[in-house]
């Protein structure tokens, strides 16, 4: 019974520690750019887009495409980002373990 009540402990820990680090993550930035910094995205840890910056250099009525081309880009590349570091500091806390019965599958948050 005891081992089964340090292992309930154990799951709450790491249940804690995974919301503290999602906490965490909300604060931090990322960010990517395309075209040669042309276009630079931020997001935050998770993901969730936070500022697009444009150099007004690469704005031309005349080639509406390539911006959004760029902007696509941009917001691809600094969502991947977060991703990455966000599976990183999951890792950490999880220790790489898999998903478990009663915890979130945290796999699924992008």
């Amino acid at each position: 019974m005891n081992n089964l009540q340090q292992l309930m402990q154990m799951g709450q820990q790491l249940q804690k520690n995974m919301k503290e680090v999602q906490e965490s993550l909300e604060n931090e930035t990322v960010s990517a750019s395309s075209g040669g910094g042309m276009v630079t995205v931020s997001v935050d840890g998770k993901g969730g887009i936070r500022g697009v910056e444009i150099d007004p250099t690469c704005v031309d009525s005349e080639d509406v495409e390539m911006l959004e081309d760029l902007v696509l880009a941009a917001v691809s590349e600094a969502q991947s980002k977060a991703k990455k570091h966000y599976d990183e500091q999951m890792k950490k806390v999880s220790g790489g373990m898999p998903s478990l019965p009663g915890m979130p599958n945290l796999s699924n948050l992008f």
